[in-house]
């Protein structure tokens, strides 16, 4: 592998990695919200969504050691993963800002 393919991974595991903590730093707040506002389907939502951040984080690790023929599909699936996620997180986040 040349190393400007190894530089653009590396900055795309970089992207992603910052995604991935931006959301759960996210969860982690509304997760104390939901905690003080007793809102325990938001509680389940979120437990749900930080378990899917840690299967997200192990897919990132496999995409790491991903050859050149795997790569591009676990990088889509990665991609996917977060967006889900991201999407997921804003959700919650509206019902805590409506309320």
């Amino acid at each position: 592998m040349s190393t400007q393919t190894n530089m653009a991974k590396q900055a795309l595991h970089d992207k992603i990695d910052s995604q991935i903590k931006t959301a759960q730093a996210k969860l982690e707040t509304l997760k104390a919200k939901a905690e003080s506002t007793k809102a325990n389907a938001e509680l389940k939502l979120i437990a749900d969504l930080l378990t899917k951040k840690q299967a997200i984080d192990q897919k990132l690790n496999e995409l790491k050691k991903s050859g050149e023929g795997s790569y591009q599909q676990a990088k889509t699936d990665v991609e996917s993963r977060v967006a889900d996620l991201e999407k997921s997180v804003k959700a919650i986040e509206a019902k805590f800002t409506a309320a």
